[in-house]
């Protein structure tokens, strides 16, 4: 099978772990607080129930990319990574107690830990003027599984059987069908994915392999030069060579003595190129002189994981706000709030589509400035009409709709803007371990995210004015920061004749 196809299908087979992905979060999460009812669980259970999926996957996302970098390859990590997905919604679907099912959800987030080191490939992987592109189409598969997944429960929500021991009902039968999904995207990673080579550093290899070839034809005409001139010139030459080294001059210098001079002075003019490092040496020592300090505690890399954090913080409180919202103002229950989030993922994957093909024209600081600029527009838009609702019922529906239509709008561009630099300004040999901390920062976001909201829902003021405070902080952040968000230069750039 020749290398591009193999390149397509291991796309192909990313693309549906985050499809999955995002369907399991659309297929549990309508279910999951009747199914912790019937258990008898308290309502505390469901924020632990949901804060655990994602606390797993903090935790496991650096782990996992540490051992991708190490190993340089990322296959086996995803075939382990899935297993604890395959065993956390089959412990969900046995549901015998509330807490083997908090349990359940504990052990599958581990298995999202594995996206760090996707990103870390993909990182690798791609040419950084197309990775923009890359990873916006892979972040909108997940989107797609959003939208898609809700379709999925109008045909669970008809179990009622046995399976043996298991009763599969509305409830348990989520569990099971992700199980089985799960355990054929094994077969599909099996035999349709492949650890792609470092795309990047080949070519940095091959320039320097270039330049290397070069100078030794320049060195090779050098002597053939001196053996072909008389005496009497290189003679001078070597004069001359000798008193720039501080060397004794002898009065009749050999044929060989003025050859090796020359040489000297062309490797003191032109030094060669240190040769590249080995691939074995980079696997087995990615980390070798890595500091965290360093690496992260960089202006423009904390201005990314700041947009990180904040912008799924604003995402996971809407969404957590909006249900009561609806149910307070418009008296939505859960069909129409299943066709709002349909619209409202419809609106996101376009989104990503959008900036798909932006990102091939403008730079990505450009992208994450104009989705910036979109989510303070929508968080001055909520806290001036949705904390207190004003007019009649078309009116406040209105308004409303503008509001959510605006912060869904600036997502995929912050989203995809942000991925992309910071994939950029961090090593790439350590890719998959920095993919793992900015993901965790970003679990950690999707925990406090409902927590603020929740508390909150007769607080609107507080609640928007703290989220609207954290992007007016980030648009500061991002202006004072602006022309560090940048690629550094590159091997090639630095050894280029022009520079």
């Amino acid at each position: 099978m020749d290398d591009r196809r193999k390149r397509r299908l291991t796309f192909f087979t990313i693309g549906l772990i985050f499809l999955l992905s995002g369907v399991e979060y659309a297929v549990i999460l309508p279910t999951i607080w009747r199914y912790l009812q019937t258990l008898d669980a308290p309502p505390y259970f469901l924020g632990m129930a949901l804060s655990a999926f994602s606390l797993s996957g903090l935790l496991s996302g650096p782990l996992f990319g540490h051992l991708s970098d190490r190993t340089r390859t990322t296959k086996k990590i995803i075939l382990f990574a899935n297993m604890f997905e395959i065993v956390g919604n089959f412990m969900y679907f046995m549901g015998f107690s509330k807490w083997l099912l908090l349990s359940s959800r504990l052990v599958a987030g581990i298995g999202t830990g594995a996206g760090s080191s996707i990103f870390g490939l993909l990182t690798r992987s791609t040419a950084p003027e197309s990775r923009a592109t890359v990873f916006a189409a892979v972040m909108a598969c997940r989107q797609v599984g959003l939208l898609i997944g809700p379709a999925f429960n109008i045909f669970l929500r008809l179990c009622d059987f046995q399976l043996g021991p298991f009763v599969v009902n509305k409830h348990t039968a989520p569990g099971l069908f992700m199980c089985l999904l799960w355990i054929l995207l094994q077969l599909v990673v099996l035999f349709m994915y492949w650890d792609l080579p470092p795309l990047v550093r080949r070519k940095k290899q091959d320039g320097l392999t270039n330049k290397s070839e070069e100078e030794e034809k320049e060195r090779g005409l050098m002597e053939e030069e001196d053996e072909d001139n008389d005496e009497g010139r290189p003679l001078m030459r070597s004069q001359e060579l000798a008193g720039s080294y501080g060397s004794v001059v002898t009065s009749s210098p050999s044929r060989d003595d003025v050859t090796a001079t020359s040489n000297a002075m062309l490797t003191h003019l032109s030094p060669p190129p240190s040769p590249p490092p080995s691939e074995t040496h980079e696997s087995s020592g990615p980390f070798k002189n890595f500091s965290i300090s360093r690496e992260f505690l960089r202006e423009e890399v904390v201005v990314l994981l700041a947009a990180q954090f904040i912008t799924l913080f604003n995402q996971t409180a809407l969404e957590t706000m909006v249900t009561p919202l609806t149910q307070k103002y418009f008296g939505y229950g859960e069909l129409e709030n299943s066709v709002m989030y349909c619209l409202c993922g419809s609106e996101v994957i376009a989104g990503f589509l959008f900036v798909r093909w932006l990102s091939q024209h403008v730079a990505e600081r450009v992208v994450l400035a104009v989705g910036l600029t979109i989510c303070n527009i929508s968080g001055v838009w909520c806290l001036i009409f949705l904390a207190k609702p004003q007019g009649g019922f078309p009116w406040q529906l209105t308004e409303f709709i503008i509001g959510v239509f605006l912060q869904v709008l600036g997502l995929p561009f912050v989203a995809v803007a942000q991925v992309s630099l910071f994939s950029k300004v961090t090593s790439e040999k350590t890719q998959g371990f920095s993919q793992g901390v900015r993901r965790s920062v970003g679990g950690l976001a999707t925990i406090l995210g409902p927590l603020w909201a929740g508390g909150l829902t007769e607080n609107m003021y507080i609640m928007l004015g703290v989220m609207m405070a954290l992007l007016a902080l980030l648009t500061m952040m991002l202006a004072f920061s602006y022309d560090r968000l940048v690629e550094p230069a590159s091997v090639e750039e630095a050894d280029s004749p022009d520079s």
